[in-house]
């Protein structure tokens, strides 16, 4: 029996607050009722909505979550004004110098945890019957205001790489033939938190494929949100695109940060029944969770106009209790989390290598991996990974091949290793380039097999997605594009559905309202195509080849028509829009092949690699030693809303685990 495709009748200014069982309470109010409410809770803040279109306001109580940039921001201010009184008694210093002028100069010099001061050499002082004194204490005035300005400026420019991030390079050279205790492939959700965890004890190099996001706008600036996803190309953009071999468009992360700079930011954790089913320690995972939110994870303060409408087109469609803010996994409508902060800059997982130890962190960009390097171990007749092959990502495959490699053990018997962290995609294919993977594939490509281990690349799923797009019927002045910040969360977690504002082309933006079945069972398959590993291997997601798949997909189609045909969406748009069910008309037979002709992605793919059958539980790569995979790929389903929680909470929680048992070992 298939649910009633008409939604309540309810509208925007019919939202009274909704009482929840939520961490922080929430009202969501129509215009009147928001003066009412505030006449009788003075303390309650009022915020208006972004758009001069929308007269619906709405107050969240409590502040959004201040990670260490906001604290940053604020010490940038108190230092400001420090250097600034600085300043001025140097200045009167140097005016009332009549014989000499030796005065040190305090320059400020940028690190990414504090400021330092070093003190400059003195100018050399002339003989005072050699100068005019009073032209030298212009100059001198002149000068240390030079200098002043000099260094300050230096300490504040917003997103300069080589203040901010000194351990950065794109310098191939200069990484080759160096030895480090850990080698993290892949600078991505999970590589970032990992590799910094790992340098709280250990020399660590991370390699990304990618360029560096800090200070690009298309990651750092809401603004931006779905640019890199219509701008790409083959080699170099930001997000790389590939198509499945069923037809379907994808992307995959190409830079420092991975898919979390360039996805919508929704941060939501996995629910505890993942977390058991996924053989995780539970109070590991919750310090992990903790961790990363306390650096880059926001509450919003607001919601934009369209995610106010989102909020009441679910609960016009029943998904339902209203749950508020929280980062839970929990069924129902809520608001969840974000990596954007509330001053519309993302915060990716590279901003979690702030917290290493710059000391022995290197991260290396521009940089493809090739292969993994292998020492055949005669004791125990397994191989052993020894260090990486890496090349500069624009420069030719098959020449300017380097090496690094993992250092030998001073005072322990345990070795450090190499970690793969370069995703769904990216860790079947480095194991496949390195010979470990079924023969048969490596035989095709003229690669000399390692190992045979016919699960790599297997098992790789997308959740298959069904999603309606409209315009509104006036134009909205001031609108932008529009990351997800509320979800729906219906059917016993089987159905997710989010809607956000996205570019489709530099000039147009469309509102989409999209849902994904939360646990298919179809799975596909990654093979390489080439031994270019710049080069995306091949894949076949299999999408709604499992019948139970259908028959989510047919009923999660009935539920983004409730949504989209709501009276809250009516009311914003102008319109009332058509879902699948068009005109009326009966079309339940149809929407099986409307889902296979609509099917789409989700971008949440994952597999590939997954514990049990690549890996072991403790994330190692089965018949060699010295080798791990971090990833998505060593997922069996996709936890959560989606997986970029759970995936930043993953390298930490890795990283943690591997020092407790050097530690042990």
């Amino acid at each position: 029996m298939y649910p009633d495709p008409v939604p309540s009748p309810l509208r925007l200014k019919d939202l009274a607050p909704i009482r929840y069982q939520g961490r922080r309470p929430i009202n969501i109010l129509g215009a009147e009722a928001s003066l009412r409410h505030q006449a009788t809770h003075p303390r309650h803040e009022r915020i208006r909505s972004e758009s001069a279109d929308s007269a619906q306001l709405f107050s969240l109580s409590g502040r959004g979550r201040e990670g260490e940039r906001e604290r940053g921001r604020k010490m940038m201010k108190k230092t400001k004004y420090t250097l600034f009184i600085i300043l001025i008694v140097v200045l009167a210093m140097v005016a009332s110098s009549t014989s000499q002028y030796q005065e040190a100069v305090l320059v400020p010099q940028a690190t990414p945890q504090r400021k330092e001061f070093r003190r400059v050499a003195p100018l050399s002082s002339p003989s005072p019957m050699e100068i005019d004194h009073r032209r030298l204490n212009i100059q001198g005035c002149f000068t240390v205001f030079v200098l002043f300005i000099t260094g300050f400026s230096s300490s504040c420019t917003k997103s300069t790489e080589g203040a901010r991030v000194p351990f950065i390079t794109s310098d191939v050279k200069a990484i080759s033939g160096r030895s480090f205790d850990y080698i993290i492939v892949g600078g991505g959700t999970s590589g970032c938190p990992l590799a910094a965890t790992l340098s709280e004890k250990f020399t660590v190099l991370l390699v990304e494929r990618g360029g560096s996001s800090f200070g690009n706008p298309l990651v750092e600036d809401k603004k931006n949100y779905g640019f890199p996803l219509i701008d790409t190309d083959e080699f170099s953009s930001i997000a790389q695109p590939f198509v499945s071999e069923e037809g379907v468009e994808n992307i995959r992360g190409r830079v420092l940060g991975g898919s979390s700079a360039i996805n919508g930011g929704f941060y939501s954790r996995a629910s505890e029944e993942e977390v058991e089913r996924l053989g995780w320690d539970r109070e590991l995972v919750k310090e992990s969770y903790e961790w990363v939110e306390s650096k880059i994870v926001f509450e919003p303060w607001r919601l934009t106009p369209w995610q106010f409408v989102t909020m009441g087109s679910y609960i016009a469609a029943k998904i339902l209790p209203f749950n508020g803010f929280s980062v839970e996994h929990i069924q129902g409508t809520k608001i969840g989390g974000s990596i954007y902060d509330n001053h519309g800059k993302r915060h990716t997982s590279a901003d979690l290598l702030l917290a290493g130890n710059f000391k022995k962190l290197t991260v290396l960009v521009n940089a493809t991996v090739k292969s993994v390097i292998f020492h055949h171990d005669q004791g125990r007749h397994k191989s052993r990974a020894m260090g990486i092959r890496f090349m500069d990502s624009n420069g030719d495959p098959n020449h300017e091949l380097h090496q690094a490699y993992l250092k030998r053990p001073e005072k322990s018997k345990l070795w450090g290793e190499v970690i793969l962290s370069a995703g769904a995609l990216g860790s079947p294919q480095i194991l496949m380039l390195s010979g470990i993977g079924p023969q048969q594939n490596l035989n095709r490509h003229n690669i000399k097999p390692l190992l045979h281990l016919p699960q790599v690349g297997k098992n790789i799923q997308d959740n298959p997605s069904i999603a309606i797009r409209f315009n509104l019927s006036k134009p909205l002045q001031g609108l932008r594009p529009d990351p997800p910040q509320v979800v729906g969360i219906a059917d016993k977690f089987q159905i997710i559905i989010q809607s956000l504002i996205l570019p489709t082309s530099p000039t147009s933006k469309m509102f989409t309202v999209a849902a994904k079945v939360a646990r298919p069972e179809s799975r596909g398959v990654v093979e390489l195509s080439s031994n270019d590993p710049r080069k995306n291997p091949s894949v076949r997601f299999n999408y709604l080849g499992a019948e139970r798949d259908l028959r989510e997909c047919v009923r999660m189609s009935w539920l983004v028509d409730r949504v989209v045909q709501s009276k809250p969406v009516e009311e914003f748009t102008g319109k009332k829009q058509e879902g699948f069910v068009l005109g009326g008309e009966n079309v339940r037979s149809k929407l099986r092949d409307i889902c296979r002709k609509n099917v789409r992605t989700y971008y949440h793919f994952h597999g590939g690699c997954v514990v049990g059958s690549v890996v072991d539980e403790d994330y190692r790569v089965y018949g060699v030693s010295g080798l791990r995979v971090v990833d998505g790929s060593t997922l069996l389903f996709s936890p959560g809303t989606n997986p970029m929680a759970s995936l930043l909470m993953l390298g930490r929680y890795q990283g943690k685990k591997i020092i407790n048992e050097r530690q042990e070992g």
